[in-house]
């Protein structure tokens, strides 16, 4: 077990590095720099920009750029916001616990709606709260989460005659205004997401129902809720941890268009700023954060399949 933990750790390594590479080159292939959009709209002398450029270290060579991005990932440093002159670490913090909070939220709605909805479906296969059940789903797959936060907000304005703060506040700090700010969002986006996985558990556990063990439980008496939970449920769980897995990971940063709805000022929101301006350290940053997040969920998933199933084994 230490050993296959160890290696997956060792594999995350040029994993990101291949990541950073990747996002380096693209960022300095696209036409345009942080100096030109600054100057775009007027007649500014070439020694203004080129000076600018230079003051930035735009003007260096392209390899002595990525040696000191790559020296600054290992010191943890990745430098100064070209836009904003601030230290980037600074603007991702501020909203790093923003999407961590929102993504936590939606995940929590997503599975406890999913997995009740998804067993009830699958126990109750052909029936109609199987069809209600998948009507709903398909509900959530169709309905863009954006469109759902649009509605939601109408319907708290119109009969409730209210409206989610607009400023936000920490959950240590308010809890109240914090949850009155983030659960609409989160409620708009796990109900979409949770669509996905009802399904899964369903397909999931209609599997597992047929086969021969769960049989074998039921002539021996067992109660029916104990042959769906212990047997039955706890086998048809690793295809819906793993879409549940990857839900959260894009939810971390990829919720922009809704963090606008709902004025949410999320690392999604931050890292379409960042393209836009041009921002390479600021972009270099949130891409590998977003890759680190994939790629260690996928190692707890992993994991978890050890928990969830004795019969697998890590050697």
């Amino acid at each position: 077990m230490t050993t296959y933990v160890i290696g997956r750790l060792l594999l995350m390594i040029p994993t990101l590095l291949g990541v950073a590479i990747l996002t380096f080159v693209i960022m300095r292939v696209v036409p345009g720099d942080v100096v030109a959009l600054r100057y775009a709209q007027g007649a500014v002398p070439q020694e203004v920009i080129d000076k600018e450029r230079a003051q930035l270290g735009l003007d260096r060579p392209m390899y002595v750029q990525f040696t000191d991005f790559m020296t600054g990932i290992v010191r943890l440093d990745f430098g100064q916001s070209l836009w904003t002159d601030r230290p980037v670490m600074d603007e991702i913090g501020g909203r790093f616990g923003i999407s961590l909070e929102l993504a936590i939220l939606a995940t929590l709605i997503a599975t406890s709606l999913a997995v009740p909805l998804g067993v009830l479906a699958a126990v109750k296969q052909d029936t109609w709260v199987d069809y209600v059940i998948r009507v709903v789903s398909i509900g959530g797959l169709a309905l863009p989460s954006f469109w759902l936060g649009i509605m939601t907000i109408l319907l708290l304005v119109v009969i409730f005659q209210w409206a989610p703060p607009l400023i936000f506040k920490p959950f240590w700090e308010d809890p109240k205004e914090n949850l009155a700010q983030l659960i609409w969002p989160a409620l708009a986006v796990g109900y979409r997401y949770s669509a996905v996985a009802t399904r899964m558990t369903r397909s999931s556990v209609l599997e597992v129902l047929r086969e021969d063990y769960v049989r074998t439980a039921r002539a021996k008496g067992l109660r029916e809720v104990l042959v769906i939970v212990r047997h039955a449920l706890r086998n048809s769980l690793l295809p819906v941890v793993t879409v549940i897995s990857l839900e959260f990971a894009f939810l971390f940063g990829g919720l922009v268009v809704t963090e606008q709805v709902f004025n949410v000022n999320g690392l999604g929101k931050l890292i379409v700023d960042a393209v836009a301006h041009r921002d390479y350290p600021l972009v270099q940053a949130l891409v590998l954060i977003f890759s680190f997040v994939f790629v260690f969920v996928n190692f707890i998933v992993d994991l978890l399949y050890g928990v969830l199933d004795p019969r697998i084994r890590y050697a």
